[in-house]
């Protein structure tokens, strides 16, 4: 592994001035509320920063800096056709905040399992759903040495998840590793060939956030089956899908016993008109009940 995947994304999806960023970072961060134990896995929001920034801060909120050393990072992939996980080729993800160095050791092991792929730099600089995640990750541990590890889940089917997360299980057993989990939920209107109304909800943004929440309750209720028996049914346009079931796999086999809570949810826009449209964003925590 060597070289820097640069912040590709700066400066379009969120601002490139490390002053500006940093701001608008504490900005966000200081209107977010505790409201549960500190972190150990947390879902948060992808999209540009004008969008997604204030819900991720009140996931972000509830991360302890000083429990963890090491940040696992799952995201989909919205541009390469991974049929498994992928593992980065960079040593370093660059941010405007300061760069997140790669634990090249915990990657080079999870290599050696044979179950990973290998990103190119252009697949890697190519991807939001990581990226978007890096300014948090760093803003949150300030001036801490702190270790990444992202992956780039592909298209699983069911079992796949589930072997993942057993994978992955024992990383997150360790108390100075978190898990980060990208994730925006419906995406709504005909751009996104999505279009589901039921009108007994209400309006249509009402109706989005009824499906939205039944989603949301099966990962409160850490149930990988029911979710995936939800996507099904619903078809609910979630992108971080398999990054979320690969999670609520690892946290069953890691032997901890978690309490989750969506902590925040908001939409893009609140759709009325059916010539509209919305992507629905959501914090959601994982804490580690002692």
């Amino acid at each position: 592994m060597e070289g820097i995947r640069s912040a590709s994304h700066a400066g379009s999806w969120y601002v490139g001035s490390t002053a500006q960023l940093n701001t608008q970072l504490n900005n966000w961060l200081s209107q977010a509320e505790i409201s549960q134990p500190q972190a150990k896995v947390i879902i948060g929001p992808h999209a540009g920063y004008a969008y997604s920034g204030p819900t991720a801060a009140w996931a972000y909120k509830h991360i302890n800096p000083s429990t963890y050393n090491r940040v696992f990072l799952l995201g989909p992939s919205h541009h390469v056709y991974i049929p498994g996980c992928a593992l980065p080729c960079s040593a370093v993800y660059e941010t405007p905040l300061g760069n997140l160095p790669i634990d090249e050791e915990t990657v080079s092991e999870l290599a050696n399992t044979q179950k990973f792929a290998r990103l190119t730099l252009e697949a890697e600089e190519e991807e939001h759903s990581l990226e978007m995640h890096m300014p948090y990750i760093r803003k949150v541990f300030e001036n801490k040495d702190i270790r990444l590890v992202p992956i780039m889940v592909g298209n699983l089917k069911n079992k796949a998840e589930e072997d993942y997360g057993k994978l992955l299980a024992p990383f997150l057993r360790d108390p100075a590793t978190l898990f980060v989990v990208s994730s925006d939920f419906c995406h709504w209107g005909s751009r996104f060939g999505f279009t589901p109304y039921d009108r007994s909800k209400g309006e249509i943004h009402q109706s989005i956030e009824a499906m939205d929440r039944e989603g949301m309750r099966l990962i409160e209720q850490q149930n990988p089956e029911g979710f995936q028996q939800y996507l099904k049914d619903t078809d609910n346009t979630i992108c971080g899908r398999h990054p979320i079931a690969v999670t609520l796999f690892a946290m069953r086999h890691s032997g901890l016993n978690f309490q989750t809570r969506f902590v925040r949810y908001a939409q893009s826009e609140n759709v009325t008109n059916p010539r509209g449209s919305s992507v629905s964003y959501a914090a959601g925590v994982s804490s580690v009940n002692e």
